[in-house]
């Protein structure tokens, strides 16, 4: 798949930020996590909405999974947009799966995607090539990461 180029062709090192404010113990406290670069907001966490229910609360595994979701679309489509079958529409779904006292025990993706000129088995060559060489995915290289993509 190769680098992504930014706007002018090169490829260039980014940075982005974000921080955690966490007060208390880890059973009774909580904490809010701030999207620095973006500025896009902050969010609350708590032991209670990572290892039961979310209830309005997000945690490490949801962000990991936005993250993982959205850079395996960009990478995707910049691998069919390369082979000549640019996508119309690519939707990405991913499951973290996270089991307290073991920690993150899996990631399955699932894409549908709107493809002309592409075949199933063509559009599942792109996306393990997107599952397998995506940042994200790489970052997560310790968990074990699972596929399912079809045309819509």
């Amino acid at each position: 798949m190769g680098a992504i180029p930014d706007r002018k062709g090169s490829t260039m090192a980014t940075v982005r930020h974000a921080h955690t404010v966490w007060q208390g113990d880890l059973l009774k406290g909580s904490g809010v996590v701030t999207l620095d670069s973006s500025g896009l907001g902050s969010y609350d966490v708590s032991w209670p909405a990572r290892s039961e229910e979310p209830n309005g609360k997000t945690s490490p595994e949801e962000l990991i999974a936005a993250a993982h979701s959205s850079c395996f679309s960009m990478a995707l489509s910049h691998g069919l947009a390369g082979a000549g079958n640019p996508p119309t529409r690519l939707e990405t779904k991913a499951d973290v799966t996270f089991q307290p006292g073991e920690g993150i025990t899996g990631i399955h993706l699932t894409v549908e995607g709107e493809v002309p000129g592409l075949d199933e088995a063509g559009f599942q060559a792109a996306a393990e090539d997107a599952k397998k060489n995506c940042p994200v995915s790489q970052a997560l290289a310790g968990t074990t990461i699972t596929l399912t993509a079809k045309l819509a």
